[in-house]
């Protein structure tokens, strides 16, 4: 089993910056991706970015330019930058990981953290 802590979370005026940790323990499988999603109310959930194992890199077009994913292999952490903060960034952040082994995916989330930019 994969357990996942998230930290950083909190209330941000529009225009300053955040950031997201996310540290992984248990059995974690080498190769993986881990990542973050939110949701705002009444939304469904919605990747921000993620990151292999390996520091491949993906990211909504909503974020671009402004978040920045990265990781720690030895401490088994995602973190999320978060910049330039706007109020459609308001949610809860959740962080995932996930990887196949045997054909079959293994996902694992996060207990979520919230973020708030006020409009």
């Amino acid at each position: 089993q994969v357990q996942l802590v998230e930290s950083g979370g909190g209330l941000v005026q529009p225009g300053g910056s955040l950031r997201l940790s996310c540290a992984a323990s248990g059995s974690i499988f080498r190769i993986n991706t881990m990542g973050w999603y939110r949701q705002a109310p009444g939304k469904e959930r919605e990747l921000v970015a993620d990151i292999t194992s390996d520091g491949s890199t993906n990211y909504a077009d909503s974020v671009k330019g402004r978040f920045t994913i990265s990781r720690d292999n030895a401490k088994n952490t995602v973190y999320l930058q978060m910049d330039s903060l706007k109020p459609e960034d308001t949610a809860v952040y959740y962080c995932n990981l996930h990887y196949n082994l045997f054909g079959a995916r293994k996902n694992f989330w996060g207990q979520g953290t919230q973020v708030t930019v006020p409009s």
